[in-house]
Parts: structure tokens; C-alpha cells; sequence
């Protein structure tokens, strides 16, 4: 790997940033063995380290330990068209908020970013974009329709504000900050791509949304704390997640969602969630647990690096059939009929 590549990817305080996608990015330590049973390709940053502090062990666990109850009689085959933030799409499973991706790959003739965006515009489904510069941005959207850009949260606030500015300009569907990626490795606060990070207050949060007229979303809500926060601020929506398992020993982004959605009953805020949902029944899950709709960023970032876009839109295929079949055999005929009282939780 030569310099610039290297460059490109040691964006963040452990080389791994990325929002959902950074764990397939290549890294120095290739001797590094992994008990994980869910590693990324020989060479990459595997998905998960496998040890006690990684969430995303815990996360998985939880996932596969919730079971289904099947409710088949007068069942019928489901319509998956969703409304988000005012907007009807083809299907809840929304593309992530995965960053840099064009500086991943050793063929700096693809374009994986655009090519998620590409996937998500074929399948009328509503896009994400992370960290990326107003430029870079721009150029992406290009390829892509509906798209919610989020912003990390710049020791800058100056750059913060343009950035959402930039995103009302271009046509994004709403905006939004990445609360959860403050912290570096160092105890610090985190530097990526060189910029520093810094807090994000709830005042800092109520400045956000007040100066856009898009809806305003917080990214990584792992608390009903924050998402009382989110709300006292006026932000629109909220993400339920650990941020890819940046916080050591981090609860599964799943198991507070429904006290979260029972602490925002009534508010007409939107609550979306991700972590690690591989397949159309870990989606299943977490909107029948109470998300109006899900980030897809690991489950299809395997398939967008090695093949782009007709691989993406494959894998979000075989996701939107898996939803469907747990749909049909738990009676759920759309997606605002989701009901929680199918699930049980093995101990």
C-alpha cells in the first residue's frame, strides 16, 4: 500500500472511521489474528475483534437470540413501501452513512460511493452519505436521487454550518450530526482526515437544526437520555446505534430501541436504527422492536467494494425478500402494521 493510500485511511485515531464501512478498509497490521466469527477479508480489518469490549459481539448475540412466533392464517404477501420524513420509498432498508469509500480500493477508476448512491436511485430507496467534503458530496448526489447527508461533529462549528447549508442547497431530503464520534481511542477528542472533532451540546444541537429548514437527525442515540436530548432540540429524527461499535462494551443498538420508542411516544419524531443487520430478518427485528426504518451499511459493503453497484442492488434484493418472507409468516401485511409481540428473547 503506498503512501497515499495510507494517508487516505488512517482518517481517524485507530485507522478505522468510516461510519458503517471502514472495517473492510485495508490496514498495516495484516498479521493480526482474530477470534471473531464474523472477519472481513484475509488482509482487512476484520468486522469485529471478537474481544469482551467489542459491541459489536455483544450486538450480535442479542440479534440472533431474538426468535420469531408465526401467525400465518390470513397472511398475505407484503407491501414494503415506507414513508420516511414525509417521503414514500420502495422499502425501509436504507443505504448507510458510510464515508471515503473512494479511497479504499487499489482501482481508483471506481467510484464505490457513487455506486452505492447509483444502487439506492434504482431501487427507490432513500440514500445516506457520511463524512465527506462539500465537493465530494456534490459529485456523488450526482450519480443518486434522495440522499441524508451526516456531519461529524467539527470542532468547527463554522464548518458544521456550511456543510448543512451545502446539503439544503444541493437538495438533500434532511441533514444531520454523528453525536457519537467524539471520543479517539486516546480519551481524547478524535481528529479524522486531520479535522478535529469536539462536543456536541444539546445548545449546539438546537443551533443545527434551527439554521436549516431541512429536518434535523442525531446519529447514534444509545440512551433514551440523548434521545429525550434529541428532542428537547428539535431534531426530527434519530438513529439508534453504537456507531459500528466505537463504544467499548456499548449495549446492542436493539435492546434500548424500545424504550427509546416508548420514551418518544407521541413527540412525531422518526426513530431509525442500525448495527450490523446483515439480512432482511436482522431488519425484520428491528422495526418490528419499533424503527420506522433501518441503515444498511455493513450488510452490503462486502458486495459494493468487490462488485458496486449490480452486487448492491443483489444483496438489498435478497434483503427485501428475506423482510417480505418474515413478513408473510408473521402476518405483518405492510410496514406500518409491525407488531413486537411476535418476538421472544432466548436468555
Amino acid at each position: 500500500m503506498n503512501n497515499k493510500e495510507n494517508d487516505a485511511l488512517t482518517s481517524a485515531s485507530e485507522t478505522i472511521d468510516v461510519s458503517s464501512g471502514s472495517s473492510l478498509m485495508e490496514t498495516e497490521n495484516k498479521n493480526e489474528e482474530t477470534s471473531s466469527p464474523w472477519p472481513g477479508p484475509k488482509g482487512m480489518i476484520p468486522v469485529t475483534s471478537g474481544k469482551a469490549d467489542d459491541a459489536n459481539v455483544h450486538n450480535r448475540v442479542f440479534l440472533d437470540n431474538i426468535l420469531v412466533e408465526m401467525r400465518v392464517i390470513d397472511s398475505v404477501e407484503p407491501d414494503l413501501s415506507t414513508t420516511i420524513l414525509g417521503k414514500k420509498y420502495a422499502s425501509p432498508l436504507m443505504p448507510a452513512a458510510v464515508s471515503h469509500l473512494n479511497k479504499v480500493l487499489s482501482d481508483q477508476s471506481r467510484k464505490p460511493m457513487q455506486e452505492k448512491a447509483v444502487a439506492a436511485r434504482n431501487m427507490g430507496l432513500l440514500n445516506w452519505i457520511g463524512m465527506e467534503t462539500n465537493e465530494e458530496y456534490g459529485e456523488i448526489i450526482k450519480q443518486g436521487d434522495d440522499t441524508i447527508r451526516i456531519i461529524k461533529p467539527f470542532a468547527d462549528h463554522h464548518k458544521i454550518l456550511d456543510e448543512i447549508q451545502f446539503a439544503e442547497k444541493t437538495g438533500a431530503v434532511a441533514v444531520g450530526i454523528d453525536i457519537d464520534h467524539i471520543a479517539g481511542k486516546n480519551g481524547k477528542y478524535d481528529v479524522v482526515d486531520g479535522i478535529p472533532l469536539g462536543p456536541i451540546t444539546m445548545e449546539d444541537l438546537k443551533q443545527y437544526a434551527a439554521s436549516t429548514k431541512l429536518p434535523f437527525i442525531a446519529k447514534g442515540v444509545l440512551s433514551v437520555s440523548d434521545a429525550l436530548k434529541a428532542r428537547q432540540a428539535d431534531c426530527k429524527a434519530i438513529v439508534v446505534s453504537h456507531h459500528h461499535g466505537r463504544v467499548p462494551f456499548g449495549v446492542p443498538p436493539l435492546s434500548v430501541l424500545p424504550e427509546i420508542k416508548k420514551a418518544l411516544q407521541g413527540s412525531g419524531m422518526e426513530i431509525y436504527a442500525d448495527g450490523s443487520l446483515m439480512s432482511g430478518y436482522d431488519a425484520y427485528k428491528a422495526l418490528a422492536m419499533g424503527a420506522d426504518a433501518v441503515l444498511i451499511g455493513r450488510g452490503i459493503l462486502s458486495e459494493l467494494l468487490k462488485n458496486g453497484t449490480k452486487a448492491t442492488e443483489d444483496k438489498l434484493k435478497k434483503m427485501n425478500e428475506q423482510l417480505a418472507e418474515m413478513m408473510m409468516y408473521t402476518g405483518i401485511k405492510d410496514t406500518k402494521s409491525f407488531d413486537s409481540s411476535v418476538l421472544y428473547y432466548q436468555k
